[in-house]
């Protein structure tokens, strides 16, 4: 090997090896948007925190802004989807299935709205809608995975919502929309 080589071998190594053997840690380009930690967003508001989409036709884009290409158009309003970033108007999104891309601020409301088990779709499971918030409460309905609901309140353990013209009260750890412990007051 000749010395040029081992040289260049050598350089690369040291420039490269603390970033590629996880001894140092890389640092964004700037000008890029950077991930943000738990805690309020450039908003002031919390992140992460859910929200829903204001609009019955919203696109998700690969990137913030206008000019970047769509990935995914969702076709129903009220979907709730769990802003994760902010970066000026445009807020980074994950939505129930893990699908994430960016979304203008315009088109989400603060609105909460909840998925019943999303994770069950396709399988024999059901959520029960019970009449008050306790186990043993009265039926008022079986919910199917993946029904979209309003959230009214909820308490850390249960969240009163609507699901079309049923209401009452289901257990949180059961909803996409919710985070554990979390309480809403409407």
């Amino acid at each position: 090997m000749s010395r040029f080589v081992s040289l260049r071998l050598a350089l690369c190594a040291a420039l490269l090896g603390p970033g590629l053997f996880g001894l140092g840690g890389m640092t964004p380009l700037a000008g890029t948007a950077s991930a943000q930690a738990v805690g309020p967003g450039r908003s002031g508001l919390p992140l992460p925190r859910f929200v829903s989409l204001k609009s019955s036709r919203v696109n998700l884009r690969v990137g913030p802004g206008r000019t970047y290409p769509v990935n995914w158009m969702y076709m129903k309003s009220g979907l709730p989807v769990e802003v994760i970033q902010e970066y000026d108007n445009w807020r980074r999104v994950r939505d129930s299935e893990g699908t994430e891309g960016w979304i203008n601020q315009s088109l989400l409301s603060g609105k909460r709205t909840g998925i019943a088990t999303p994770w069950n779709i396709g399988k024999q499971a059901t959520v029960p809608l019970l009449r008050e918030p306790a186990t043993d409460a009265r039926l008022v309905a079986t919910i199917e995975p993946g029904v979209l609901g309003e959230i009214q309140s909820c308490n850390g353990q249960w969240c009163e919502m609507r699901f079309g013209t049923y209401r009452g009260w289901v257990s949180q750890a059961l909803i996409w929309g919710a985070y554990p412990d979390e309480q809403i007051v409407n």
